[in-house]
Order: structure tokens, then C-alpha cells, then sequence
């Protein structure tokens, strides 16, 4: 008797292979419906700029709210659309070294540079979740005359760290999973 644990025929140890699968399934989805909102609010933003010179020009009226309304729709479809850019690897690449290294270099650099931006990226999402926090009970809002609450574009930075790391981690995960022949 080998003295560890035996198995029946036939059973097999799941690994995971699958779970990582349903993370990568379900940040595409989250991802898909993520840029079809930063899309609109891309345009959003383009109207409201385009109505602000459009009343400030012909109509010599002030515009405070559309300027405001502008930089956290940006900041939002920025923010919130960062994993989607990762899961198609635009973030962090210099192409320029990667074709002169050869495959297991090149694989550790890949992980090295997944484990620096998971890291950075996990601290970023809780420092900006602590600030939209912070906002949200203080009752922050900008200086204007609009006066948003600030909490909004912190809450949207905070939520697409938090996106931005599990990508990050989802695809730290793939490649400690994949088989070598991959």
C-alpha cells in the first residue's frame, strides 16, 4: 500500500479549469454590457459639449453643469471600461521586447507584470473605494454651482479598479492554470 489516498478507477480531481473559465465568461459579459455604456456615454458627453458651445455662443448663458457633467461621464466610461482594455491585453505590453525573448522568459515576464498590476490595481480600487465612501458621508460635492456629488465619479473609479483587478486576476489565474503546451 502506497500509504496516501487512493482514488476508484476512473475518478478525476477537478481543477481549475473551470472556474477560471466561468470568471473569464463572466467578465466578457460584464465587459460587453460595460462598453455599451461607455459608448453612450461617450456620446453623451459629446452632446452635452456640443449644446454647452451651442448655448454659450448663440445664447450667451453660462454653462457650469455641462462642463461637470462632461468629466464624470468620462471618468466613468474610462474607469469602467479599463477591463475590457486588459482582457484584450492593450494595457501593459511592450511589443518592442517581446518578440526578442524566448517563450519561458517572455511567460515570466507576462506573470511578473500580471502580479506588479494586480497588486497596484487591488490598492487603487480600495483607496478609491475608501474616498467615494468618505464622500458619500460627508456629503462632498465640486465647487460649482452645480455642486454633483463627488461621490459619483469616485464610486465609478472605485468600481472599474475593482473590475480592472479581477480582470487582472482572471487572467493571472488562466496562465498559472494553463497547461505548459498551451
Amino acid at each position: 500500500m502506497s500509504g496516501g489516498p487512493t482514488r476508484p478507477a476512473g475518478l478525476t480531481i477537478p481543477s481549475a479549469h473551470w472556474l477560471t473559465a466561468w470568471l473569464e465568461r463572466a467578465l466578457q459579459t460584464c465587459n460587453r454590457v460595460i462598453m455599451v455604456a461607455a459608448a453612450v456615454a461617450l456620446l453623451g458627453a459629446a452632446l452635452v459639449l456640443t449644446e454647452s458651445v451651442v448655448v454659450r455662443y448663440f445664447l450667451k448663458e453660462t454653462t457650469d453643469w455641462q462642463d461637470e457633467t462632461c468629466v464624470m461621464l468620462l471618468v466613468g466610461a474610462t474607469f469602467l471600461s479599463a477591463a475590457h482594455v486588459q482582457s484584450l491585453r492593450g494595457h501593459i505590453g511592450i511589443e518592442a521586447v517581446v518578440g526578442l525573448l524566448p517563450p519561458p522568459v517572455e511567460h515570466a515576464r507576462e506573470l511578473f507584470v500580471d502580479i506588479a498590476s494586480l497588486a497596484f490595481c487591488s490598492f487603487f480600487a480600495w483607496k478609491s473605494w475608501t474616498l467615494a465612501y468618505d464622500a458619500w458621508v460627508d456629503g462632498t460635492v465640486t465647487a460649482s454651482t452645480f455642486a454633483p456629488p463627488l461621490c459619483i465619479p469616485y464610486a465609478t473609479m472605485a468600481a472599474g479598479m475593482t473590475l480592472l483587478s479581477v480582470q487582472i486576476f482572471a487572467q493571472l489565474a488562466a496562465s498559472l492554470t494553463r497547461k505548459p503546451t498551451e
